[in-house]
């Protein structure tokens, strides 16, 4: 780690996916965050249900489940432990590190998406994490990028933003006032694209913190955590580095690769969808059967929790279909 000043983008994906980065600490990402993986188990009954689906629509009672920024398998191994008898799942686990000790064998882990698998492809707060970089408007109203020192955070302005990236902007960003800022969301239409393509058929779904045109922040989102408090952004390698997803330009470029229309929608609907509502059981089942009542008063509340407004129910869920040859697509 020195002093030199570089872009977001380039600063971030070595403090997070360097060879000391933050995604290979041994303690995984629950040492330092919460997701709705880590939420609930009812989370990963969802996802085996959308898997059953997906396989349903499909036609097959084999099929693929891949899960994109596995953790240290967390999610596969709920979902394995939910599928419906009947249903074959080979599953697969993308994690740049090692895998865990104890995890179930039926897990293939891979430091890369596998491409040409039929099924579902889930990436839960991967996308938040692509690195990207980041632009401010200067006094002038020229849309610059940011430079940030490593070893401290410290933040300057550098050359204009052209090309590519202000083609992004001036489309889903754009911005105006001095001090305005945005993460360039480009690197993750890519590896959004990048990840739809990896299907022979089936379904792509991204759920993650996330915002559409019209209502961008006016000064981005970038943070930071570490030991499960929010920090100040310090791309050292010692804390986790996340900004909110454009879901929207994500689901334009993988409509354009799939040929099939996205959808986008918040996780408190999708969730819904596959049975998690967070309703409370009727208070007649404590009379009748006061162990089932406050085993479902339990799953009520951690249901409550991933569909909840202002939380994890506020979450953007990206749904995108992929043709078999044959014609079929998930979802």
């Amino acid at each position: 780690m020195t002093d030199e000043w570089c872009g977001w983008q380039e600063a971030a994906e070595t403090a997070l996916y360097g060879d000391e980065g933050f995604y290979r600490r041994p303690e995984g990402p629950v040492g330092h965050f919460r997701t709705s993986v880590h939420a609930s188990p009812l989370f990963a009954s969802a996802v085996a249900r959308l898997l059953a689906g997906t396989a349903r629509d499909l036609g097959t009672d084999e099929v693929s489940l891949v899960d994109v920024g596995a953790g240290r398998g967390e999610l596969l191994t709920g979902v394995l432990a939910a599928v419906p008898a009947g249903l074959k799942v080979r599953a697969y686990a993308v994690e740049i590190a090692g895998r865990p000790p104890g995890l179930d064998p039926r897990i293939e882990w891979c430091a890369e998406i596998p491409q040409g698998v039929t099924g579902l492809l889930f990436a839960n707060e991967w996308l938040d994490n692509v690195p990207t970089e980041i632009a401010e408007v200067d006094g002038d109203g020229v849309a610059r990028y940011v430079h940030v020192r490593r070893t401290d955070g410290a933040e300057r302005l550098g050359e204009a933003v052209t090309g590519a990236d202000a083609e992004w902007l001036a489309r889903w960003w754009p911005l105006a006032d001095p001090g305005d800022r945005a993460e360039i969301g480009r690197p993750r239409d890519e590896a959004w694209v990048r990840a739809v393509a990896s299907l022979a058929g089936g379904l792509a779904v991204a759920a993650d913190y996330a915002h559409v045109r019209g209502a961008r922040p006016p000064y981005g989102t970038l943070t930071a955590f570490r030991a499960g408090r929010e920090v100040r952004p310090v791309p050292d390698g010692s804390c986790d580095l996340t900004s909110h997803v454009a879901l929207d330009a994500c689901a334009e470029a993988g409509s354009a690769l799939a040929g099939v229309p996205a959808e986008v929608r918040d996780q408190r609907a999708a969730l819904r969808e596959l049975g998690i509502s967070g309703e409370r059981p009727p208070l007649s089942l404590a009379s009748t059967d006061p162990t089932a009542y406050v085993r479902a008063l339990s799953a009520s509340g951690e249901a409550a929790e991933l569909t909840a407004r202002g939380g994890l129910g506020d979450f953007g869920w990206l749904l995108q279909g992929v043709r078999t040859p044959g014609g079929a697509s998930g979802g």
